[in-house]
This record gives C-alpha cells, structure tokens and sequence, in this order.
C-alpha cells in the first residue's frame, strides 16, 4: 500500500471563474499565470481537466488522494454556497466539504444556522472563515467572530482561517490577530490556510505557543521561506502541518512528489500528508 494522503485545499476549476471556469475569460488567464508563479510544470493549462465534475474526480484519483477538502467560502467578493458545495461532495467518499460563512456580511444568526445546517445535517467536516477578505477588512480576533468559534465548539469540528499574500490589505496577512483566538478557544483546532506565508517566522512562533494553531501552507510550501515550516515539522510541529495542493491553482500529483522532496524526516512525513488531517477531519482508516 503506498502513501496515504489527505489534500487539504483542492478544488475543481468548474467552482468559480476565480479557478478557470471559463476558458478565454480573464479569470481563465490569470489562473494560468498563477499555476506558472507557483512552480506548476508542464502544462499549465492542467487544471482545465477539472472543468467538469467527472474530470475532477479523475484528478483527486490519478492523484491517489484518500481524501480531497472542498473548500466554500462567502467574502463580499466571492461566494462559493454550502449548497454548491454540497453537490460537488455528495455521494462521493473521496470528497469532504468545509462550509464558507461570515457573520458580517451575512449577519451572525445566518451564518450560524448555515454553518450548524452543513455540518449537523450535510456532514461537512469544518467551517471556513475569511476575515481579512471583508469590508471591511477585519482580523480574525475581531469579536465578530467570536460567535463561530463557539459553534465549532459546541460542533467539535475545526475553524479553517483564510491568510495569504492575496489578502487584499497585507496588514491582515499577520499570525498575531489569531493569538487571542487560539488562547480563548485551546479546544478548537484552528487550521490557517496559507500558512500565513510570506510571514513564515510568525506563523511557526504562533503554532509554537498554541498546539491548536495548525498550518496548511498549500502552494506557498514550494516559495521562498519553506524552510521554516520543514525545520519546524521535523520538530515541534509535526502534528500541527497539514499538506494542501491548492488545486487547481497546482497539480495536485506533483504537489505531493514536490512535498515529499522538501526535506521533512521520514518519520513526520505520514502524519503531514495524511495522519494529522485524518484526526481533524475524523477520518477512520
């Protein structure tokens, strides 16, 4: 049996014109340079593979994925529904959804009846939330948000924490905002994706204090700056790494074959490709 592994971030281009949807558009072309900026060899008009639900499926199999995280979200700019969500995972084991929502933008008792609705009654593993995508901007300490951690609390289930260098104000791009967070809610696994990178140093010093604080630095675990998270790993951090594609914004299969050459002992390496995301996720083998 070869390595198990769990795909943390990987979505299909057919989701939103953000991933590809429509070949020719703007969008199309902006996904393509963003597959060339993250290391993407080869072709770079792999993910148009996933244009359809059948071609994604193909994709997370020829990637010999145990599991694929299909992540919604709700910013002012882009909303990928629970409902749309649900109809990509549905009926399929290889799939998990995480649900997007935001008190702000959607009002608080919205956000968590549609958070409580996809996981209690659609079985999402998670909820994802985008502070520093609002308008306005916020960080996620911001007592708006309070309210959700609670809920997946009470859900035992984890928060998911957008960061990034797309953040669209860098300023939100900073690991202290979650500090209070992780220390108020120590029950909740709070898993960043991103990795808060560029700001890599401040991201591990956050997940050093705080064995909730989990890190999915995706695509950025191949730029300037990853050494950091692989020293760490090989450490104190090696059951707080979680591996992410970030498809379709890199091959899925060569995320993994680029992973696993980054330097991480052999003795961390299961638990970052598949066993920590198995216990957060509560994935039985």
């Amino acid at each position: 049996m070869g390595q198990r592994v769990i795909d943390l971030r990987c979505r299909p281009a057919f989701l939103h014109d953000f991933f590809g949807a429509t070949p020719g558009s703007p969008e199309h072309t902006t996904a393509r340079w963003l597959n060339r900026r993250v290391g993407t060899r080869g072709s770079d008009a792999h993910f148009e593979k996933s244009l359809t639900q059948q071609g994604f499926l193909d994709e997370v199999r020829h990637a010999g994925l145990s599991k694929a995280v299909v992540v919604g979200r709700h910013t002012p700019s882009q909303h990928l529904p629970i409902a749309t969500i649900h109809e990509i995972v549905a009926g399929h084991d290889e799939l998990i959804g995480v649900a997007g929502v935001d008190p702000v933008f959607q009002g608080e008792q919205q956000a968590l009846e549609d958070a409580e609705h996809a996981v209690k009654t659609l079985g999402f593993a998670g909820i994802n939330i985008e502070p520093g995508f609002g308008a306005p901007a916020r960080q996620p300490d911001d007592a708006a948000y309070w309210p959700i951690y609670a809920l997946a609390r009470d859900l035992k289930v984890p928060v998911f924490v957008m960061s990034g260098p797309t953040t669209p104000d860098p300023r939100f791009n900073d690991p202290a905002g979650l500090a209070k967070v992780a220390q108020a809610f120590a029950d909740v696994p709070l898993v960043v994706y991103h990795g808060y990178w560029p700001n890599v140093q401040q991201a591990v010093g956050l997940a050093f204090r705080y064995e909730n604080v989990h890190l999915v630095p995706d695509m950025y675990v191949f730029q300037p700056g990853y050494e950091a998270y692989v020293q760490a790993a090989n450490s104190f951090l090696s059951d707080q790494l979680l591996f992410g594609s970030s498809y379709p914004f890199r091959p899925i299969l060569q995320s993994i074959e680029d992973f696993a050459q980054l330097g991480f002992d052999e003795a961390v390496i299961d638990k970052l490709l598949y066993g920590n995301a198995a216990r957060l996720l509560k994935v039985k083998d």
